[in-house]
């Protein structure tokens, strides 16, 4: 019995303990006024905080170095796949188009100096699959993709957490296409026509000659 009237008892104690300490944090922040000072290099480590940020004029800032939305500097990309191939759960998808010898001033190079090769006409990253865990990041040779610190990007719609950064319209990507599967078409013809030419050759050095009568 005297068991049971101590645990009573202990937790009676705890109970108004935690109370305690809640009740002094809610006056100490009922008294702070103004702004919750997210400013301050100081903000993890205050002791006493607010009840409630005026959100979204005040939000909690995002540390220097956190991993959140991921953006591509398209300009810098060069259809590597590599992002692609890395990340778990396939949040990337991505289409490239060989750029023609003719187009490769127009397709230009990156902000290192490297000339880009492929046109990237799709590259789409689904943000609600992304578990920022920031391999694609690390592989990315030209450092193109990267975490940016906006945090908050709720929408109404699913499909709006789908953030395209493709280079080209779907007209362009049309043409490009086009351009590039008809020079394939014409280097296959081309290797064809040589491949015809030196079987000829071929048997015709091998061809016995007539006798002489």
């Amino acid at each position: 019995m005297s068991e049971y009237f101590k645990n009573i008892a202990t937790g009676a104690t705890t109970i108004a303990t935690g109370m305690g300490i809640t009740l002094k944090h809610f006056f100490n922040a009922v008294r702070r006024k103004g702004d919750a000072g997210i400013d301050d290099v100081d903000y993890f480590r205050q002791v006493d905080g607010l009840v409630t940020l005026q959100y979204p004029r005040e939000a909690v800032p995002t540390p220097s170095h956190g991993r959140y939305r991921l953006h591509n500097q398209i300009d810098d990309c060069i259809g590597c796949g590599q992002c692609v191939r890395a990340c778990p759960v396939s949040c990337i998808e991505m289409e490239t188009i060989k750029v023609m010898p003719e187009d490769l001033a127009a397709c230009g190079k990156t902000s290192g100096g490297q000339q880009k090769k492929f046109w990237v006409p799709v590259f789409d990253i689904d943000t609600a699959k992304c578990m920022t865990c920031g391999i694609c990041t690390t592989v990315c040779p030209t450092e193109c993709l990267r975490h940016t610190p906006v945090a908050d990007f709720s929408e109404f719609d699913r499909q709006n957490f789908v953030y395209h950064f493709g280079n080209l319209t779907r007209h362009e990507a049309e043409a490009k296409r086009r351009k590039a599967e008809e020079a394939a078409l014409k280097a296959q013809a081309e290797k064809l026509r040589k491949a015809a030419e030196a079987k000829a050759a071929a048997e015709a050095g091998a061809a016995p000659e007539a006798p002489n009568t």
